[in-house]
């Protein structure tokens, strides 16, 4: 329980949180923004950890000159894009495997089921789309490599996606973040973000609900 109370604390207040961590490390919070980044993007066990609110703040933090904005996006660019890479290629190779389990609670293959939907529903644009949706953002590229997608076009699609993603809400922190108003409110903005984030698989699962109430018994 106090573990899950940390995990909430730190999304709220990130940052608080992320302004230590520039202060304790300087330069070398990059790479500890890089590899949560990554993680989040390129390990289906990792779906959890913080995307969208971290970007925004992380933007405001910059805009704070805690960090150059222009090397954070780089940085992060690089990060989401090769976590996209490493988790096509462990879906191409092992995805089978790790969702043999319906027992698991990380690689559920309910989960699974829930992003190829998706996938279907999308076409090869789900990896763009997929960026702004978590859970989908991590399961997304996993599937693409199941799926045996074509690498370039995957490449292609995942390149465009990451820009996008990394750019818009990085450069929206750096812009807003530090307006009196976000400042003084950052802890609702932060939910307001993650709410955004999550509405668009809520709406697919109460659509996918209504679906399966609606037809008749057989």
């Amino acid at each position: 329980m106090e573990l899950i109370t940390g995990f909430i604390d730190v999304v709220l207040h990130l940052d608080v949180h992320l302004q230590s961590l520039v202060a304790n490390y300087g330069g070398w919070v990059y790479l500890i923004l890089f590899a949560i980044i990554y993680c989040e993007t390129g390990l289906v066990v990792t779906p959890f950890l913080p995307g969208d609110s971290l970007l925004f703040v992380a933007g405001a933090v910059a805009a704070g000159g805690g960090m150059d904005v222009h090397t954070l996006f780089a940085v992060l660019f690089v990060a989401s894009f090769a976590g996209d890479n490493t988790n096509y290629w462990i879906g191409r190779f092992a995805g089978p495997r790790l969702f043999s389990r319906k027992e698991s609670r990380l690689l559920n293959p309910a989960h699974l089921e829930r992003t190829r939907q998706f996938y279907e529903k999308h076409g090869g644009k789900t990896i763009v789309i997929a960026r702004f949706v978590p859970i989908v953002r991590t399961f997304a590229p996993f599937v693409a490599g199941m799926g045996r997608m074509a690498y370039p076009r995957f490449l292609s699609y995942s390149f465009g996606g990451s820009v996008l993603w990394i750019a818009s809400l990085t450069y929206a922190g750096y812009f807003f973040g530090n307006l009196p108003f976000v400042r003084k409110n950052l802890s609702l903005v932060i939910i307001g973000i993650v709410v955004l984030s999550i509405m668009p698989g809520v709406i697919e699962f109460v659509r996918g609900r209504s679906r399966v109430s609606s037809q008749p018994p057989r």
